[in-house]
C-alpha cells in the first residue's frame, strides 16, 4: 500500500487503499459510526449535567438564599473534584479500559445529578456538585482514546467535531424546553429528569460499546482501513501510572501549549455554560423565558463552530498533508473569535450582543479540536493519562472563571470586567499556539 508519514500520523493515500485486495474483496463496515453517535449522546448528557444549573440558577438562588459569589463558589466546585480527578481517571481509563470507565462515570455522574434535585442548602448543593466533578472525569479522556482506537487520523478532526456538539447540543436546542420545564415544574425537576436519561444511556452504552477487535459489527476491510490511518490504540501491556510521567508529559511544547490553549478556550465555555443566563437575566434585563429562546443562538453558533473547525483541519490536511497547519490554524482562529467577546461591553442593543457573544462561542467551538490535537501527539501508551493532564488543566479554568466573574459582578454589579477578562484569557491562548505548541507530531514517552 502507498502511504505517507504526516507529524507521527498515518494519512491514507485513498486511491492506494482501493486497490488493495481486502478493499477489492470486501465491503468496509461502518462500525465505528456507531460508536461516534454513542460518545456523541454521552457527551451531550455530560455537559447538560453539569450546565443544567447555569438554567436552574435564577430560581435556585432565590430560594435557597445564595449571592452572586456564594453562585460562584457553587458553579465552580463542580471543577473542583473535576480537574482534581482527572490524572487518576486517566489513569483507571489506561488500567480498565473506554467500555468500563465509561460505563461507571455515567452511572455515577448521573446519581449526582438526580440528587441535586434534592438539595436543601448550600451544604447538600455543594456535596452533590463536587461527587458530579469526580465522576465526569473520565468521560472526555475516554472519547479521545475511543477516537484514537476507532479511527483514522484523517477522519478524527470531523468525529471530534461531531461528538463535541453534544457539549453544545442539550443547550442549543433543548434551552427552552429547559427553561419552561423550570418554569412549570420547578428547578427540582431539571435535575431529577437530567440524572435519569443518564442512567438509562450507561445500560444502553455497557450493552452496545466493544473495542475493534471485540466487535462483531465490525468487518476486516474496516479494522485494515482503521489500522492503515493509524487507528486501533496501543496493542501492548498497561502502563502503570507513575507520577514521574506527567512530568515527562508536560515537557514536550505540543502537550504544554496545547493545554494552555485549551484553558483559555474552556474560559469561554465556562461563562456560556455557567453565568450567561445570569447575564442575559440581570445584565441585559431579559424576561426569564426570553432568555431561554436568546440562549439558543450562540449554542447553535458554538455547534456550527465544532463541526467547521474539524470539516477545515481535515481538508487542510488533505490538501497539504501538514497535520500541524490542520489542526493549529482553526484552533488559533477560534480563539481569536472567542477574544471579540470584550465587544459586547460596547453596545446597547440586544440583538447585536447575541450577534457578538454567537462569534465568541462559534470560536471556542472551533477550539473544541485541541481534543483532536492531543490524540494526534500523545503517546499511545499513555492516551488515557495524556488525556488526564490536558483536561485536567483545561478545566482548571472551570474553578477560576465562575469565581472570577462572581467576585467581579459581586463587586462591581457589572459583567463589564467579567467580559473583558473572557476576551483577555482567550489572547493569551491563541499566543500559546502561536509561540509554544510548535509542530503538530506524536510524542515519545519512555519508561526509565
Amino acid at each position: 500500500m502507498t502511504s505517507k508519514i504526516v507529524s507521527g500520523g498515518w494519512m491514507e493515500n485513498a486511491a492506494s487503499v482501493a486497490a488493495t485486495p481486502v478493499a477489492q474483496t470486501a465491503r468496509r463496515t461502518r462500525a465505528r459510526l456507531t460508536v461516534l453517535a454513542l460518545i456523541s449522546v454521552g457527551t451531550m448528557l455530560n455537559y447538560l449535567d453539569r450546565a443544567v444549573l447555569g438554567v436552574a440558577a435564577p430560581s435556585m438562588t432565590q430560594e435557597l438564599g445564595l449571592d452572586a459569589v456564594v453562585m460562584g463558589i457553587v458553579f465552580s466546585a463542580f471543577s473542583w473534584t473535576y480537574a482534581a480527578a482527572q490524572i487518576p481517571g486517566g489513569a483507571f481509563l489506561d488500567r480498565v479500559g473506554a467500555r468500563l470507565a465509561y460505563f461507571w462515570s455515567v452511572s455515577i455522574w448521573s446519581l449526582f445529578t438526580l440528587l441535586q434535585g434534592f438539595a436543601a442548602g448550600l451544604a447538600s448543593l455543594l456535596t452533590f456538585r463536587l461527587g458530579l466533578g469526580v465522576a465526569e472525569a473520565p468521560c472526555f479522556p475516554s472519547n479521545s482514546r475511543i477516537l484514537s482506537t476507532w479511527f483514522p487520523q484523517q477522519e478524527r478532526a470531523r468525529a471530534t467535531g461531531v461528538y463535541s456538539i453534544g457539549q453544545y447540543f442539550g443547550l442549543a436546542f433543548l434551552s427552552p424546553v429547559l427553561f419552561f420545564v423550570v418554569q412549570t415544574m420547578g428547578w427540582r425537576a431539571l435535575f431529577i429528569i437530567a440524572g435519569l436519561a443518564g442512567i438509562v444511556f450507561a445500560g444502553i452504552w455497557l450493552r452496545l460499546y466493544r473495542e475493534p477487535h471485540e466487535s462483531k459489527s465490525v468487518n476486516q476491510a474496516e479494522l485494515d482501513y482503521i489500522e492503515a490511518g493509524g487507528g486501533l490504540g496501543y496493542k501492548g501491556p498497561a502502563t502503570p501510572f507513575a507520577w514521574r510521567n506527567i512530568g515527562k508529559l508536560l515537557r514536550h511544547r505540543q502537550i504544554l501549549g496545547a493545554s494552555i490553549g485549551q484553558f483559555a478556550g474552556n474560559s469561554t465555555l465556562v461563562f456560556f455554560l455557567t453565568w450567561f443566563p445570569t447575564y442575559l437575566a440581570t445584565e441585559r434585563q431579559m424576561e426569564f423565558l426570553k432568555v431561554g429562546f436568546y440562549a439558543v443562538l450562540p449554542f447553535i453558533a458554538a455547534s456550527i463552530g465544532v463541526l467547521s473547525g474539524g470539516w477545515i483541519s481535515d481538508m487542510i490536511i488533505k490538501k497539504t498533508g501538514s497535520a500541524t497547519l490542520g489542526r493549529k490554524l482553526p484552533i488559533l482562529t477560534g480563539l481569536l473569535l472567542a477574544s471579540t467577546i470584550v465587544g459586547a461591553n460596547f453596545v446597547d442593543s440586544n440583538d447585536v450582543v447575541i450577534a457578538i457573544l454567537s462569534v465568541a462561542f462559534f470560536g471556542q467551538g472551533m477550539v473544541n479540536l485541541g481534543w483532536t490535537l492531543i490524540t494526534d501527539v500523545a503517546p499511545k501508551n499513555l492516551i488515557g493519562l495524556t488525556g488526564g493532564v490536558f483536561n485536567l488543566c483545561a478545566n482548571l479554568a472551570g474553578i477560576v472563571t465562575p469565581i472570577v466573574i462572581g467576585v467581579i459582578v459581586g463587586s462591581t454589579g457589572s459583567f463589564f470586567g467579567a467580559l473583558a477578562y473572557i476576551g483577555v484569557i482567550a489572547a493569551i491562548g491563541a499566543l500559546s499556539y502561536i509561540f509554544i505548541v510548535g509542530e503538530v507530531r506524536r510524542v515519545e514517552v519512555h519508561e526509565d
